[in-house]
Parts: C-alpha cells; structure tokens; sequence
C-alpha cells in the first residue's frame, strides 16, 4: 500500500499538550486532507483544535485561492474566540505565510513543512510537473504574492537534508525571511505523518498553548 494511503490508518504520535489551540493543516501539492490524517489526530489526541483546509486536492495557486484559505481561517478563529496556528506541508506551507500577511490578527504563528518559499521557485524537483499541470509558470502565480517576505507573525520553517524534492536552502530559508529554521531528519512526503516531522511540530506549537 502506497505510503500516503496508509497514512491514515497510522496511529497519532504523542505530542506536548495543545491547551484548546486551533491549528489549520494545509495539505502540500497534489494532496488533499487525507494526507495529512496523521498529523491532524495527533494534534486532537494532545488537545488541539485541528482542522483540515477543506478545499480538496491542492492544485497549486489559483485567482480566488487566498480569498478561499482567509476565509476558513476567519471562519475557524471566530469559532474559537482565538488565533489559529497554520501549518502547510510544502506548497501549503507556502500559502500558509501568504494568508498570515493578509490576517495576522487571526494568526499565532505559521509552521512551514519543507515549503519552497526562499530563492528560485525552480531549485526542487517538482516544478516541471507543477507547470506541466498549471497555466501558468511556478514563478508567476496568479496572484500578487512575494514569497520570501515573512509574515508579521512567528514563522517557523521545519526543512530536511533528506527532503528529496525541495532544496534544503529553499525551504529553510534566510535570516529574516522566517524566525528559525529547524532541520528534521525525514524525506518530503513524510513530514505530516512520519513520527519525526509530527514531534518537531509539537516542539514549535507548545510555545504557543
């Protein structure tokens, strides 16, 4: 069984306690919230509020894409009466830091899992395919968005020498394009269901409980 669909039936990795926080999980490239099943139970397991972003497979930028994901963030933090913690794997977590610069108020911190959001957009392995699948090139998005900026919030970039598939540079990113980069040793489609990935997640979400 392909590792993404045994995914969900993996059981929740122990994490420090959440205190009621509401986390959104961004799903990354050509996934949906199934793939990230494992991350979000065991964020509920150690009592977070964790909601997946609800908008099917991530198909990569489109116009209203960011009106979308403001929206559900909104829509969540009102709910909770508090800001909500975004976490996106990959692409996701690329989006992650652009809806924190539209709505800081609503945001307690941004957790990037191997997200390309520093240097060439080309310096990984799946921009051909994202073209190939897109209108558009991977460095001109339909939207108005300058990647690197970070957002007015905490932002944490987790990267893996291992990754695979985004240069470790490009999703560690440069001082003052994220607060603190932290190395996890997983390759990229296992940060939000290997036991690595999900423990490193607790270590930077515990700060904010």
């Amino acid at each position: 069984m392909p590792a993404m669909l045994a995914s969900p039936f993996l059981p929740a990795v122990a994490m420090p306690a959440g205190g009621g926080l509401p986390v959104m999980v961004l799903p990354g490239y050509l996934t949906a919230d199934l793939a990230t099943i494992r991350l979000r139970r065991s964020l509920h397991a150690a009592g977070y509020w964790a909601h997946g972003w609800q908008m099917g497979t991530n198909w990569g930028a489109r116009a209203d894409l960011l009106d979308r994901l403001v929206a559900r963030v909104t829509d969540i933090a009102n709910h909770h009466g508090r800001s909500v913690a975004l976490v996106g794997w990959s692409l996701g977590g690329v989006f992650a830091r652009e809806v924190a610069k539209l709505v800081p108020e609503h945001i307690a911190v941004v957790v990037s899992l191997g997200s390309p959001f520093s240097g060439s957009l080309r310096a990984n392995n799946a921009w051909r395919l994202y073209e190939f699948l897109n209108d558009h090139p991977v460095d001109r998005p339909p939207l108005e968005v300058e990647l690197s900026v970070k957002p007015p919030v905490p932002t944490y970039a987790l990267w893996s020498q291992r990754d695979g598939i985004v240069a470790p540079a490009a999703a560690a990113g440069r001082e003052g394009e994220r607060d603190a980069a932290f190395e996890v040793d997983c390759r990229h489609l296992a940060f939000p269901r290997a036991r690595a990935g999900i423990e490193a997640i607790g270590e930077v979400l515990k700060q904010f409980t």
